[in-house]
């Protein structure tokens, strides 16, 4: 257990606690393209089971055929 003095807890007090995270890591590629599941056929067709993906494909299919 740590042992603080009364300077170190005014000191939090009067300036609060700095919290610093680790180093940042890349999680896109680095050739500059996002990667997705918005594109995928499953999620533009709805084909994956979720309710808000399927009304979703419904909206696209009645946009794409309103005025053919």
């Amino acid at each position: 257990m740590n042992k603080f003095s009364g300077d170190d807890i005014e000191e939090v007090i009067l300036n609060g606690i700095t919290f610093r995270g680790g180093p940042k890591k890349e999680s896109a590629p680095s050739d500059g393209k996002v990667r997705s599941k918005a594109k995928k056929k499953q999620y533009v067709t709805g084909a994956h089971g979720s309710g808000s993906a399927k009304k979703k494909a419904d909206i696209r299919k009645a946009r794409a055929n309103r005025h053919k």
